[in-house]
């Protein structure tokens, strides 16, 4: 299968000041996105809220961002949910509609105990869009998933035929390069933390990823993998160094989910709230979040 190149983003999902889905910002946000450096979009996942809308909603959005998407735009759907019935569905859907790929996280309930357990619950996902690559999803702070994503791949290699690889949203980067050495480098192993990529790039593995702060620092991200390509490693340092500071600034006002959405209205692009039980950010908060932003010089460096 292709293996991905560059940078793929994980969009947040727009709201009303209701609540209620709003897709009318999408086709700007796909034309910023692709401005700045982006491949494609991942959506429906964590930083979409995906587990917070309804099946009808993420339909919606996969449609949405389907008629949005420029050019060579890759458009990978999560379809993850605690109904591996509505999984399918959604899965269905997403290659009905020629959605690039699909992936899932583990469900956060029931727990997955076991990698044969997680296994089947890829393959029952998997197979309801068999001609699109399916990427399992590896964040196990959200699910607590921790288990071995090295026995992960020998036990679905060879089991779902169309399994392309993982988003590693992970610290453990021994892992991360024990997977992307499994058998010379067969599965597709897409880096999914902003704040360790230049050392997966140095591993010499990382030719792909998903990003969340890559919504309004995607410029400073790929310009990480430039940077290192031309082995200006002085410059991605400091690249590396500056997506630290973004993430340092969003880690105080509830991480990327509620902090980088409100930076995308400070950018331009206004994205609405967050969805309950999430604590959107407030306007006291916006101001101080906009503070700190400034001390490090963001809105020179930012998407635009």
């Amino acid at each position: 299968m292709e293996k991905i190149k560059g940078l793929i983003n994980a969009p947040f999902t727009p709201f009303h000041e209701d609540g209620t889905l709003n897709l009318a910002p999408i086709p700007e946000y796909a034309e910023l996105l692709r401005r700045n450096g982006l491949k494609g979009v991942f959506i429906n996942g964590s930083s979409g809220e995906g587990y917070m809308l309804t099946e009808d909603e993420r339909i919606r959005l996969a449609e949405a961002w389907m008629a949005a998407a420029p050019h060579d735009f890759k458009v990978i759907v999560h379809v993850g949910s605690t109904s591996v019935v509505s999984s399918r569905r959604m899965a269905e859907h997403a290659q009905s509609i020629g959605a690039w790929g699909i992936g899932a996280m583990a469900t956060p309930f029931p727990k997955m105990a076991s990698v044969e357990q997680l296994c089947t619950y890829c393959e029952t996902i998997a197979s309801a869009a068999p001609q699109l690559p399916f990427y399992y999803y590896h964040i196990p702070a959200f699910n607590q998933a921790f288990l071995s994503m090295y026995d992960f791949l020998q036990a679905v290699d060879g089991r779902i035929p169309n399994f392309a690889g993982i988003k590693y949203t992970f610290e453990s980067l021994y892992e991360y390069n024990r997977c992307r050495r499994y058998k010379g480098g067969k599965f597709d192993m897409l880096h999914g933390q902003d704040e360790t990529l230049l050392p997966c790039l140095a591993m010499g593995g990382a030719q792909g990823g998903i990003g969340g702060t890559t919504n309004y620092n995607g410029r400073c991200l790929s310009s990480i993998i430039e940077a290192w390509e031309q082995g200006d490693l002085l410059r991605a340092r400091e690249l590396q160094d500056f997506a630290q500071d973004v993430i340092d600034v969003i880690c105080d006002f509830r991480g990327n989910i509620v902090g980088g959405k409100r930076i995308m209205k400070l950018i331009g692009l206004d994205l609405g709230p967050n969805r309950v039980p999430f604590m959107s950010v407030t306007p006291d908060e916006e101001k101080e979040l906009r503070r700190r932003l400034e001390v490090i010089g963001f809105f020179e460096r930012c998407n635009r």
